[in-house]
C-alpha cells in the first residue's frame, strides 16, 4: 500500500529556499552594497596628431571626447587599419600575451565594424583613410572574483526557477579600458578622433578567470563605437539609433569569414567556442587564437 504524501510537508518543501535561490540572493545583496561597475577613466595619451576640437560626448556607461569632419569622412570609400598598440604606461600588470590579445581584439572589432560602409584594405595598400589606435589605460580583472562569479552563474543554471534569472558578477576587481584613436587622410590630416573610456559592469560583463578578460570584452565595444563614428560621421552617443547588426557582423561574431580579406589579418572571432568558454568562465587566451603577425608602421 502506497503511503500518501503529507501536503503540509510538500508545501514547506516548496517554500524552502534552494541553494540556487540563496546564491542569487547573496549575489544581489553584494551588488547592492558595492559599486556595480568599474570607473571609466578617460586617459589622454600623446599619440594623436591633434587634440583640438575634441568635444565631450558620453554614453550611459561610456565616457568619450570626439571630433569628426563629416564631409571628407562620408566621401571616403577605402580605409586601412594600423594594428592597435599599447602605450608604454598602459596595463603594466598584463603580460605580453594578454596585451597582444587585447590589442588584436580592438583591431579585429574595428575591421568588422568599419566594413559596414568602407572597403577595408591591408595596411600596405593606399586608402582614402587610415586608422591609428592606441590603448592608453587598462585595469586588470580580479581573476579570483571573476572565477567565483562564473562558478555561481554555472551553479545557478542547474536550479529550476521556472524562468532564467541572471546572476550578477561579484563587483570586485572589475576591469576598465581607455583608448584614443584617430583617422588620417592621404595627406596625414586628422579627419576624426576619439578618446574613449569604459568600465566593466556587474550585470552586463561576462566574468572570466583572466586579468585581461574585461579589457578583452571592452575592446569590442570600442570597435563598435569608433566604427560608428566613421561609418555615420557622428558620435555614437548622440540621438537614438537602433543600429541593428549587419549580416556580415553576425557572421563574423560566430567565427565565419569576414566581409573583407584584410580583416583576416586579425583572425576570426572564437564563435561558439568563445561563447561556451565565456559561460564557463574560461580565459579568452584559451579560446581566441589571435591574429596573424602584421607589421605596424
Amino acid at each position: 500500500m502506497t503511503a500518501l504524501a503529507d501536503p503540509g510537508r510538500q508545501s514547506l518543501a516548496k517554500m524552502r529556499p534552494t541553494r540556487g535561490v540563496v546564491v542569487r540572493a547573496l549575489a544581489f545583496a553584494v551588488v547592492g552594497v558595492l559599486p556595480a561597475c568599474a570607473s571609466a577613466p578617460l586617459v589622454q595619451g600623446l599619440t594623436l596628431s591633434s587634440y583640438e576640437g575634441l568635444a565631450p560626448s558620453d554614453g550611459v556607461i561610456t565616457k568619450s571626447r570626439v571630433r569628426v569632419n563629416a564631409p571628407p569622412v562620408l566621401a571616403s570609400h577605402t580605409i586601412n587599419i594600423i594594428p592597435t598598440t599599447f602605450s608604454a604606461e598602459a596595463a603594466p600588470k598584463l603580460n605580453d600575451q594578454q596585451r597582444t590579445l587585447v590589442a588584436n581584439a580592438v583591431s579585429r572589432a574595428l575591421c568588422v565594424s568599419l566594413s559596414d560602409r568602407f572597403e577595408v584594405v591591408t595596411i600596405d595598400t593606399p586608402a582614402d583613410l587610415t586608422v591609428k589606435t592606441v590603448i592608453t589605460h587598462a585595469t586588470e580583472t580580479d581573476e579570483f572574483a571573476a572565477g567565483l562569479s562564473a562558478v555561481a552563474s554555472i551553479g545557478s543554471s542547474f536550479v529550476d526557477m521556472g524562468a532564467p534569472v541572471p546572476v550578477p558578477r561579484i563587483p570586485i576587481g572589475l576591469g576598465n579600458l581607455s583608448i584614443e584613436a584617430e583617422t588620417l587622410d592621404t595627406l596625414g590630416q586628422q579627419q576624426a578622433a576619439m578618446i574613449w573610456g569604459r568600465g566593466a559592469t556587474a550585470f552586463f560583463s561576462s566574468p572570466k578567470a583572466s586579468k585581461a578578460s574585461d579589457a578583452y570584452d571592452l575592446a569590442a565595444a570600442f570597435g563598435d563605437d569608433f566604427g560608428y563614428l566613421l561609418v555615420k560621421a557622428k558620435s555614437p552617443f548622440e540621438g537614438f539609433d537602433p543600429n541593428l547588426p549587419s549580416l556580415h557582423k553576425i557572421n563574423s561574431a560566430i567565427g565565419l569569414a569576414p566581409k573583407h580579406a584584410a580583416c583576416e589579418n586579425y583572425g576570426r572571432a572564437p564563435g561558439i567556442a568563445g561563447v561556451v568558454g565565456g559561460k564557463l568562465g574560461l580565459p579568452p587566451e584559451w579560446t581566441d587564437n589571435g591574429g596573424k603577425k602584421v607589421a605596424a608602421q
